[in-house]
């Protein structure tokens, strides 16, 4: 295979981004208007809005280039200013999951069939194979989610920390081929990533799949090294990874870290961070909650699967079952049931 580095908007660094503010849109009073009136005239179950069930005829044209910018672009975007102190949870939900049906279908974020995900500490302990880090107040390392478009809208903010923290993975494909060529290689070998008990009928309960991949002329990645270690723990069948993987990883790892490198943002109430999985890492710092249960922190999160999104390589599908555009990614296992719950379960 022949590697070459990645150009275009997608390959930034954070230290040309912290120096500027073109990658949050503030919306308009205006634009809330609209938005809550397209909030009260939703007529539809949750899980079945769409850009019919809920018009926005000027915030819907801009989000449609809001995805360009996904797909095409930058990669991701902070939407910034809805107002979450006057809206009740059901009208926070509607109004996001509104939003999300402009950019593409809403898919599963777990066994449970979680339309709408929330972004919470429940109090569960990381050592049980079945919990995800989403569910504690550990920090989340550099990632990607396994769906195109990732969502996250704050609705409260910790006491203290769980900032989010964003890098190109183009960037740091670009950064390993120049510093170590040697292991760019071992990037494209199966990776066996765990799937934390969330195991689709006749699967194995872990995925094996490179973490980069070239197909139709682009490159993607998917990349999620604390359940890569966390398969080599609990099923010493799966393949057992070499130097160079390690070493690979590592390299990544470093690299994301490096401020140079990621771009760091502190969430307030009411923003929307929305990013392309297949072109950004995404992490999160530990965070500290308030003493009291009511002001812990506390995000909504949705998986998008846009029709006009790239495509993806077999090899994805055992991951997000299906390679199609409009209709991949997420996770449903035998029994799983699609809803929107408006609070953490």
């Amino acid at each position: 295979m022949h590697y070459e580095p990645v150009s275009g908007p997608g390959a930034w660094y954070g230290r040309d981004l912290a120096r500027r503010d073109d990658w949050i849109h503030v919306f308009s009073a205006a634009q809330i208007r609209e938005i809550e009136a397209a909030v009260a005239g939703a007529r539809v179950p949750l899980g079945e809005l769409t850009p019919k069930a809920f018009p926005l005829p000027s915030v819907g044209p801009f989000l449609r280039r809001v995805l360009t910018e996904l797909l095409e672009g930058r990669g991701f975007v902070l939407l910034r200013g809805l107002p979450m102190e006057r809206w009740s949870r059901e009208q926070q939900a509607i109004t996001y999951l509104g939003i999300g049906s402009w950019l593409g279908g809403f898919r599963s974020q777990n066994a449970k069939g979680h339309l709408l995900g929330h972004v919470k500490d429940l109090g569960l302990d990381i050592r049980d194979p079945n919990v995800r880090y989403y569910q504690t107040n550990r920090a989340l390392e550099y990632h990607t989610d396994s769906v195109d478009i990732v969502g996250l809208l704050c609705l409260q903010t910790a006491k203290a920390g769980g900032a989010s923290y964003l890098a190109s993975s183009m960037t740091v494909f670009n950064e390993v081929l120049r510093r170590r060529p040697d292991v760019v290689p071992a990037l494209f070998e199966p990776f066996p990533t765990d799937r934390r008990g969330e195991v689709p009928e006749g699967m194995k309960p872990w995925f094996d799949i490179p973490i980069y991949h070239w197909h139709a002329s682009r490159l993607s990645c998917i990349y999620v090294r604390q359940y890569i270690e966390s398969a080599q723990k609990q099923f010493p069948q799966a393949r057992r990874l070499t130097r160079a993987q390690i070493e690979a990883m590592d390299l990544m790892d470093a690299l994301c870290n490096d401020p140079e490198v990621h771009v760091a943002m502190n969430f307030r109430p009411g923003d929307v961070q929305l990013l392309h999985n297949h072109q950004i890492l995404h992490a999160r710092g530990d965070f500290e909650n308030w003493p009291e249960p009511e002001r812990h922190r506390h995000l909504l999160r949705l998986w998008l699967s846009p029709p006009e999104a790239r495509p993806l390589p077999e090899v994805f599908a055992p991951r997000y079952g299906s390679i199609v555009p409009g209709d991949r990614g997420g996770i449903v296992v035998k029994g799983t049931t699609l809803r929107v719950p408006l609070e953490a379960e």
